[in-house]
């Protein structure tokens, strides 16, 4: 039983794949036309669909939505109850049926022509009465489902999700749409914490970074790194300006040199030339120049050299950078 439940599976991934692939047929005119729609609207993306494609299409709205195209997902049934009155002139609808007859869909055509807004239809057949009501056809048509039966949307959604995304993704390339662009509407998730996230928004500040006096001893240091909690302490001279630091790394490398921690200088045994880090840096990149450094913690100082800051991977683990 296992192994035809495994063959099928195989079987149905195959379909699909091949159905993707054979997509890159219709990247055409057409396709370029429709982008070329939406790229010079000043409008949203209304993006509908009914039953099985209208689950498409709001995923089609949200890929566009959070890749610089503005767009939402309206129901073509609540659409002929009151949410046309969403749409304007200026936007561009893309209406998605595999037959392009789907009755709800072509209920609203009309409508949605009265208001003026451009109409792309997205469909598995070029003749029918929705791609000839359009103002641009993007074909996503397949050569089978992969519902043994021929009955149940699988290969045809799966297509037609590909192509939006297609869709979107040449669009974010066309706008120049950034990494930063994308963490700015993302600002709740992991991805927007590590394209966002700076290092003034997660070091300790104040009295709370280590710092000890050139003239400390290894003693006055070992207890300001246990103050503080940090694993090390910055060294800095009279005139605040940073000169190395002293960290757990180090006092391990010097416990068998026999040094008096009460009358031995820290600047006897710190780490001068230390790696340090300005607070607008990127927390992901201090993360990677730790990693690459092999270090725990980071001195962040400010344009006169002096620790205004301190930070560990611990605070970047916190922080959800991790």
């Amino acid at each position: 039983m296992t192994t035809s439940f495994k063959a099928q599976a195989l079987q149905v991934l195959a379909i699909e794949a091949e159905a993707v692939s054979q997509l890159a047929r219709f990247i055409d005119d057409d396709f370029e036309r429709a982008c070329q729609l939406i790229m010079d609207s000043s409008g949203r993306v209304i993006v509908s669909g009914m039953g099985k494609s209208g689950h498409i299409a709001n995923k089609i709205a949200a890929t566009f939505a959070s890749t610089g195209t503005p767009a939402f997902f309206v129901h073509p049934g609540e659409a002929s109850h009151g949410d046309l009155g969403m749409i304007t002139k200026d936007d561009v609808v893309i209406a998605i049926s595999n037959s392009g007859e789907t009755g709800e869909i072509l209920t609203i055509i009309p409508v949605i022509k009265r208001i003026g807004a451009h109409l792309i239809a997205m469909s598995g057949n070029p003749s029918s009465t929705l791609a000839k009501l359009a103002d641009v056809h993007v074909c996503v048509k397949v050569d089978q489902e992969a519902c043994p039966l021929g009955l149940a949307p699988t290969a045809s959604t799966t297509a037609t999700l590909a192509m939006g995304d297609a869709m979107a993704v040449a669009l974010l390339n066309a706008r120049g749409f950034s990494a930063n662009d994308f963490a700015l509407s993302h600002p709740g998730g992991s991805l927007g914490r590590r394209l966002l996230l700076r290092l003034q928004d997660v070091m300790h500040s104040d009295s709370a970074v280590p710092i000890v006096l050139v003239t400390a001893s290894i003693k006055e240091a070992l207890l300001e790194m246990s103050a503080k909690g940090l694993g090390m302490t910055a060294i800095v001279d009279s005139s605040g300006q940073l000169q190395g630091v002293f960290t757990d790394g180090d006092l391990r490398r010097i416990l068998d040199q026999r040094y008096d921690i009460h009358d031995t200088a820290i600047t006897m045994v710190m780490t001068p030339d230390c790696i340090t880090a300005a607070p607008e840096t990127l927390a992901a990149e201090a993360l990677k120049m730790m990693e690459q450094r092999k270090i725990n913690g980071l001195i962040i100082i400010d344009a006169q050299k002096k620790p205004i800051g301190a930070m560990n991977m611990h605070d970047l683990l916190k922080a959800g950078v991790l």
